[in-house]
C-alpha cells in the first residue's frame, strides 16, 4: 500500500510539473483535411502549402493560386455563447471577395440543440460575395447583418469574426488592392491627474459623456429601410418623437471621469474590481428599450451590445458586469439602467483610440421570428484626459511591476477595510465560541440563537453582500498556480477570500472541516436556515438508513477527485464541470441566472427541506476536499461519554448530518461542528448519563439528609438531653 501511495504521489507531481510549451499548429492546417477546397472556392482542386508568414492555405485552380483559405479563430477572438471559440473556415479570392464559408467546430448549445443545421448553413452561405474592400472602407458595416432568432450571440460572433478576420487576411496579402495598416505607435497615454467637469452638462458638453438617442420614428424608419415587409407591418407603437432609447457612455477607468461620475466610494470599489491593465465602461440609459435585455440572465452574456475598436470586438459576460446605484455628477437625469462593464487587459483594447458601442435592436415579426438592426454610439476620449508618453527610462521592469502589483493589492485591502474588519470579527467570535464551547453549550437556547444569528450573518454578509463564497475552483486555481509558477499577488487581490482560506488552513489543525462547512459557508447556511423554516412548517424530515447514508458519503469524494483530475489537464474544463456547485447561482448571482442553473439550485434546496444539509452531506466537492485533511487536527474538542453509542443514541439521532456512528464515534470527515452534541452532553433533560448522575446525587443527598434527621431525632430523645434545647 505504501508503494502504491508513493507511485500515486509521483504521478500527480509529474502531472503538475511544468512542461515545455509546444506550439499548436494553426487551426486552418487541422480543418483543411475536413473541408474540400472546392467548398471554399468553386473549381478549386486542392490546397497549396501553408504559408510561413501567415496561417493561410492557398486555394489552387489549374496549378495556380486563385485564392486563400483561413480559419477565423487563427486571426481574431471568436468566443461565443458557450465561452469557447467558434471556428469558421473561410475562402477568399484574389479580389478580396468571400467565396465560401464553412462552420467547422463550435460548442454553442443553442446550435447543437434547437436550431436546425440548415439555418446555420444558409446563414454561412449568405456571406459568399461579401466584398472585403468595402468592409474595410466602412469599418465592417457594409454588409447586411442577418440574425437567427434564438441564436443572437452565436450569429453575431460568426458575422463579426468572418468580416474582421477577412479584412486582416486581405490586408496582409494585398487582396483587392488592400494594403497593410501602418504599425500603430502610441504617442499618448491616460493622464491620471486630469480633472473632469463635476456636472452632467459639462461632461456631455466636452465629450466626456457620449450619447445615442433614438426616438420611435427613427426606429420605425430604420426597419422600413431593411425592406422586410413583416417588420414594416409591425411598427413600434407610440408617438414618433417618443424616446425609444437614450443611452450614454463614458470610460470610467480614467480617474478624473470616475471621480465625477461615480463618486469616491464607488471609485474605491472600482479599483478593487479592475485588475492591472483592465478598463471600465459606464453605460446608462432610459426609454422603452433596454441595452441589456434579459439574455445575460439566461446565458451570462449581453447580446444587445458589443464594443468594437478596429480589429478588437468585445462582448460582455455577467462576470464582467456590475450594477451602479447612482450617478454622482450634479444635474444628472434619472436613468432606468446604470451599469459598469469591465474591459479585460488581454482584449487588446486601447483607451486612447476611438471605439464604438454597437447596439442591437430587435423587432418581433412572428411567434418566434425577429428582425434586427444596429446603431453605433461612437466614443473617443477628449484630449484633456491624455498626455504625451514620456521617453522610456532604462530601469529594471520586474521590480517596478512587482511594486505596482503590491501597491494594487494593498490599496484593495485598504478600500475593503470595513468588510475585512467584519470578517475578522466573525472569525474571532467563532474562535471564542469553539474555545469556550462548554460555557456556550450549557444553554440550549443560547446555542440555538447564537447559531441562527451567525448563519444569518454568513448568508447575508459573507454571501449575498460580499460574495465571499469559497469554491472548489479556488483549490483548482491554487494547484494550477503551483504547477505554473506560484505568486501571492493573484490571491491577495481578493482579501475576504484570502482571509477565509488562511483561516480554514488554521482551523483544519484545530477542528477539521466543520469550522468552515458548518459556520462560514453561505450556501450551507442557506440550506440550514431553509430547513429550519421547513421544520417550523412541520414538513416531515427524512432520515436515511445508516447503510445507504454511509455509502452516499463517497459521492462527493468521487466528484472532487474527478474535478481535480480534469483540472490537471484543463482548468477551464474543470471550471465548467464545477457547476455541480450551486454556489455561483444561489450566492454570487442571487438566482439571477439562466433557468437550468436556477432550477438545479432550487432542486437541491428543495431536497434539503426534507433531508437536512443534503448537498453538504453527499455532493459538495469542496467539503470533500476539506474533509481529506480533517484527520490531521491536533485536538479533539468534542467531549463524549463511554456510554455514547452503547447504549445511548441521543446525539446520533439528533445529529443534523448523521456524522455520529451508531457505535458512538464522531466522523471528523463529516462533522460540521454544530455543537448540538455538546448541548446534549451537558443537558439535564436529554442526556441519560447526566440524568443518571443527577439522580445519584439526589439519592446520596436524600440519604444524607435522612441520616442527619435520624441523628437529630435520636439526640432529642436521649434522656440526658431530653427537655434541653438542642442547638
Amino acid at each position: 500500500m505504501r508503494y502504491l501511495l508513493v507511485l500515486l504521489a509521483g504521478l500527480i507531481l509529474a502531472l503538475m510539473a511544468p512542461t515545455g510549451a509546444v506550439a499548436a499548429p494553426p487551426h486552418v492546417a487541422t480543418y483543411a483535411a475536413e473541408v474540400p477546397a472546392a467548398d471554399l472556392l468553386p473549381g478549386a482542386e486542392g490546397y497549396g502549402p501553408l504559408r510561413e508568414d501567415l496561417p493561410v492555405l492557398p486555394l489552387q485552380v489549374a496549378g495556380q493560386t486563385a485564392g486563400y483559405a483561413f480559419v477565423t479563430s487563427d486571426f481574431v477572438g471568436t468566443t461565443g455563447y458557450s465561452g469557447k471559440p467558434i471556428h469558421v473556415m473561410v475562402g477568399v479570392d484574389l479580389d478580396g471577395r468571400v467565396t465560401g464559408v464553412k462552420l467547422v467546430k463550435h460548442s454553442e448549445p443553442i446550435v447543437l440543440v434547437g436550431i436546425p443545421d440548415a439555418k446555420i448553413k444558409a446563414l454561412a452561405a449568405s456571406y459568399v460575395g461579401v466584398d472585403l474592400r468595402r468592409e474595410a472602407a466602412e469599418n465592417g458595416s457594409a454588409h447586411e447583418l442577418q440574425i437567427i432568432s434564438g441564436a443572437t450571440v452565436t450569429i453575431m460572433v460568426i458575422d463579426d469574426s468572418i468580416v474582421r478576420s477577412g479584412i486582416k487576411v486581405a490586408r496582409a496579402l494585398g487582396l483587392g488592392g488592400l494594403t497593410p495598416e501602418a504599425a500603430d505607435v502610441r504617442s499618448t497615454e491616460i493622464d491620471p491627474e486630469a480633472a473632469a467637469p463635476s456636472d452632467w452638462l459639462g461632461l456631455t458638453g466636452d465629450g466626456t459623456l457620449r450619447r445615442l438617442s433614438l426616438d420611435v420614428g427613427q426606429i420605425n424608419a430604420a426597419f422600413e429601410e431593411k425592406g422586410d415587409p413583416r417588420a414594416t407591418a409591425r411598427p413600434h407603437p407610440g408617438e414618433p418623437g417618443a424616446t425609444f432609447i437614450d443611452m450614454h457612455a463614458a470610460l470610467v477607468s480614467v480617474p478624473g471621469i470616475a471621480r465625477s461620475l461615480l463618486g469616491e466610494r464607488e471609485v474605491a470599489g472600482l479599483s478593487g474590481w479592475l485588475a492591472p491593465g483592465d478598463h471600465a465602461l459606464l453605460l446608462a440609459g432610459r426609454g422603452e428599450y433596454s441595452y441589456k435585455g434579459s439574455g445575460y440572465v439566461r446565458g451570462g452574456i449581453f447580446d444587445r451590445i458589443v464594443l468594437v475598436q478596429g480589429d478588437v470586438s468585445i462582448r460582455f459576460r455577467d462576470r464582467m458586469h456590475r450594477r451602479l446605484g447612482a450617478i454622482a455628477a450634479s444635474g444628472a437625469p434619472e436613468m432606468t439602467e446604470m451599469d459598469l462593464f469591465r474591459i479585460p487587459a488581454d482584449t487588446g483594447f486601447d483607451p486612447t483610440e476611438p471605439f464604438r458601442i454597437q447596439l442591437l435592436v430587435q423587432r418581433s415579426v412572428g411567434p418566434i421570428d425577429k428582425v434586427f438592426t444596429t446603431f453605433d454610439l461612437g466614443y473617443q476620449l477628449p484630449p484633456r484626459y491624455l498626455r504625451p508618453i514620456a521617453a522610456p527610462v532604462a530601469a529594471a521592469p520586474e521590480p517596478a511591476e512587482e511594486a505596482a502589483q503590491a501597491a494594487l493589492w494593498q490599496r484593495i485591502w485598504q478600500d475593503n477595510h470595513l468588510e475585512i474588519a467584519a470578517l475578522v470579527t466573525m472569525l474571532g467570535v467563532l474562535t471564542a465560541a469553539f474555545f469556550f464551547q462548554s460555557f456556550l453549550t450549557a444553554s440550549a437556547r443560547l446555542t440555538f440563537w447564537f447559531r441562527i444569528a451567525f448563519l444569518s450573518t454568513t448568508l447575508v454578509f459573507l454571501g449575498w453582500v460580499s460574495n465571499a463564497q469559497l469554491s472548489v475552483v479556488n483549490l483548482m486555481a491554487l494547484v494550477a498556480s503551483l504547477r505554473d509558477g506560484f505568486s501571492w499577488q493573484a490571491f491577495l487581490l481578493d482579501p475576504l477570500t484570502f482571509i477565509l482560506w488562511f483561516s480554514i488552513a488554521a482551523a483544519l489543525l484545530f477542528w477539521g472541516r466543520g469550522a468552515y462547512c458548518g459556520w462560514l459557508c453561505p450556501f450551507g447556511a442557506l440550506q440550514e436556515l431553509t430547513n429550519r423554516l421547513a421544520k417550523l412548517a412541520r414538513i416531515p424530515q427524512v432520515t436515511l438508513p445508516w447503510g445507504l447514508h454511509e455509502r452516499l458519503w463517497a459521492v462527493k469524494y468521487i466528484l472532487f477527485l474527478g474535478l481535480f483530475g480534469v483540472s490537471l489537464i484543463s482548468v477551464d474544463q474543470a471550471e465548467h464541470l464545477a457547476e455541480v456547485e450551486p454556489f455561483k447561482t444561489a450566492i454570487i448571482l442571487k438566482f439571477d441566472r439562466a433557468w437550468p442553473f436556477v432550477l438545479y439550485a432550487l432542486v437541491l434546496l428543495g431536497i434539503g427541506l426534507f433531508v437536512e444539509r443534503f448537498y453538504c452531506r453527499y455532493l459538495c466537492p469542496l467539503g470533500a476536499a476539506l474533509a481529506i485533511p480533517a484527520r490531521i487536527r491536533m485536538f479533539d474538542w468534542l467531549k463524549r461519554y463511554r456510554e455514547c453509542g452503547n447504549p445511548c443514541q441521543t446525539c446520533a439521532r439528533d445529529c443534523m448530518v448523521q456524522a455520529i456512528h451508531p457505535t458512538g464515534e464522531i466522523n471528523p470527515n463529516e462533522c460540521l461542528n454544530c455543537l448540538n452534541c455538546q448541548v446534549h452532553y451537558q443537558s439535564k433533560t436529554t442526556c441519560p448519563v447526566v440524568i443518571k448522575k443527577l439522580k445519584r446525587r439526589e439519592t446520596v443527598s436524600a440519604g444524607t439528609a435522612a441520616v442527619r434527621d435520624a441523628l437529630e431525632q435520636a439526640i432529642q430523645n436521649h434522656p440526658n438531653v431530653k427537655g434541653r434545647t438542642h442547638v
